[in-house]
């Protein structure tokens, strides 16, 4: 099931999306045992699985994501995320070169850190500040063909530098107010075409986490 992706049912009718995001068995993520650290009830992992119901989806302020925030992506590249291939490929369904090959193309990124405070959000290019204030922009249920679904959170530019994007949508397997441990970003200038992406989801998790911590929350799921 890893690395292919699922045809969306609905989502406002648009597109796909792959099955390592959104949807899911969590293995590429990882963040599964932090999670279910504070989730005590059945309820709590049928939604962090993918099965609620609509009444149970709340809007969300960007504050659910304030804090500084780097991405996984240079830490696959460098063979720190090596152990974490290794984990998968044990139990998966495909090779660790297999895996880092997916994870190469999902969690590519020009944009290595992003802070996000009240509702101005920074992203950092090569070092370089890209600063923008968003507005919510609603959001997107997509339900995949497995039946389970996902909400894509969703924040338009409203003020700030040109290349910032124009759109943000986030994806962290919640699906109302919840203080994020980590996210999926989706980036771009077209909101349609973003939530038809389908290869491409870079992955933060907190700053303050050593790559080693990374590796454990990966590993522990």
């Amino acid at each position: 099931m890893e690395g292919k992706p699922f045809n969306i049912v609905a989502v406002g009718g648009t597109g796909k999306v792959h099955g390592g995001d959104e949807t899911h068995n969590h293995s590429h993520d990882g963040e599964k045992a932090h999670d279910h650290a504070h989730a005590h009830d059945h309820g709590d992992d049928q939604i962090y699985q993918g099965y609620f119901e609509d009444s149970q989806v709340k809007d969300r302020a960007l504050l659910d994501w304030e804090g500084d925030w780097q991405s996984v992506y240079g830490y696959l590249q460098d063979g720190t995320l090596d152990p974490v291939m290794a984990h998968k490929a044990e139990s998966g369904t495909q090779t660790v070169e297999e895996y880092k090959a997916y994870y190469e193309i999902g969690y590519k990124t020009d944009v290595e850190r992003i802070t996000i405070e009240g509702d101005t959000v920074t992203f950092f290019k090569d070092g370089r500040p890209l600063k923008a204030r968003y507005a919510s922009d609603g959001r997107e249920t997509l339900t995949y063909e497995k039946g389970n679904r996902g909400v894509r959170f969703i924040f338009k530019k409203v003020e700030g530098d040109a290349d910032a994007p124009d759109y943000i949508q986030f994806s962290d397997h919640k699906i109302a107010p919840a203080k994020a441990d980590h996210f999926h970003l989706y980036f771009g200038d077209d909101r349609a075409a973003l939530l038809k992406e389908v290869t491409n989801w870079p992955t933060y998790y907190p700053s303050a986490l050593s790559a080693k911590e990374i590796v454990e929350e990966m590993i522990a799921h």
